[in-house]
């Protein structure tokens, strides 16, 4: 009979999975990394697939072969029944007595945190909010997009600044420097020639996120379309943390708002005080917080929180990963 481990951690985002395998004390046992989890694309079966070898090298590293609870925050894990389906897929693989799945947004919020208790925001690729009480309670959104009432995230910014930058070139909206911008980061002389190469698939849709920088860069340099885009992201970002605060009951109390993701990581002046001056005025004690942890830290903690792990295991586990911030 295998040796058993305490906790599998994953945190599984579009672009890459990682997991850890964690002991009762904190200690990591090992740690492994693959490729992007992407069950609405590919389908559940197939994404668990591709979990499994990562998973497959962290037990053969750690040299067990279960563990009591495996804690698993994947990207696609947006509705409940998601939620279910993923967790009935990873329990047939039999990882570990216990499985529970949440949202991967979840595990940046525990990673920022001392105890689960705050609210995360997630800017990366999309946009998701969600929020934790030590006793359970939870506030999420649907973060499913334009459907779901959200707006955000990397391809969005994008795609609203291309939109304005069309209009500028064709006199429809007000003068832009996008218009101008957006087409040289490609080597292009116009957005007409932007247009077409989009359209035509001259610049793959996969590049289309690298337009996003362009816009903060514009937005920095002063321009007044693209500075409206960026307080339009500032906006959203803090109606998504102060309606899961006052899901929680949480603005009457100091709370943490954990800020992660690609886009609310990369320092971009004008957005950070932005957030932090909507967010003064609508939840006044809220605490922003940049969370730089990597996400399966986060995972992992829920894991011992399951458990009941006391604060020696938290300190051990976070020792290993750094603090990140």
């Amino acid at each position: 009979m295998g040796l058993t481990a305490s906790v599998l951690a994953v945190d599984a985002g579009n672009s890459k999975t990682d997991v850890a395998v964690v002991a009762a004390d904190g200690e990591v046992l090992a740690t492994a990394r693959g490729g992007g989890f992407r069950p609405t694309a590919v389908g559940v079966g197939p994404a668990v697939d591709a979990l499994a070898d990562a998973v497959t090298r962290a037990y053969a590293a750690a040299g067990v072969t279960s563990v009591a609870h495996v804690s698993a925050c994947l990207a696609g894990a947006d509705l409940p029944v998601e939620e279910e389906r993923l967790a009935a897929a990873l329990h047939e693989r039999a990882w570990g007595e216990t499985v529970e799945v949440r949202n991967d947004t979840f595990a940046i919020l525990r990673a920022g945190v001392a105890e689960p208790r705050g609210v995360a925001v997630v800017c990366g690729a999309g946009i998701n909010c969600v929020g934790l009480r030590p006793d359970g309670r939870t506030a999420r959104f649907p973060a499913l997009g334009r459907i779901s009432g959200d707006w955000g995230g990397g391809w969005a910014l994008a795609e609203e600044a291309v939109w304005h930058a069309a209009r500028a070139a064709d006199g429809r909206g007000p003068a832009t420097a996008l218009a101008h911008t957006l087409p040289a980061h490609f080597g292009l002389p116009t957005m007409y020639a932007l247009i077409e190469s989009l359209h035509l698939e001259r610049v793959p849709a996969s590049r289309r996120h690298e337009l996003t920088p362009v816009l903060f860069a514009t937005a920095a340099g002063g321009d007044a379309v693209a500075r409206a885009i960026v307080d339009r992201l500032a906006a959203e970002v803090v109606g998504m943390a102060a309606v899961a605060l006052a899901r929680l009951d949480l603005l009457a109390e100091e709370t943490p708002v954990l800020l992660g993701g690609g886009v609310l990581t990369a320092g971009h002046r004008r957005l950070d005080d932005g957030i932090g001056e909507l967010l003064a005025a609508r939840a006044p004690k809220a605490v922003p917080r940049v969370v730089r942890q990597r996400p399966v830290l986060g995972a992992a903690l829920l894991g011992l929180d399951r458990l009941g792990a006391g604060l020696a295991a938290q300190a051990r586990l976070r020792a290993r990963f750094g603090d990140g911030r």
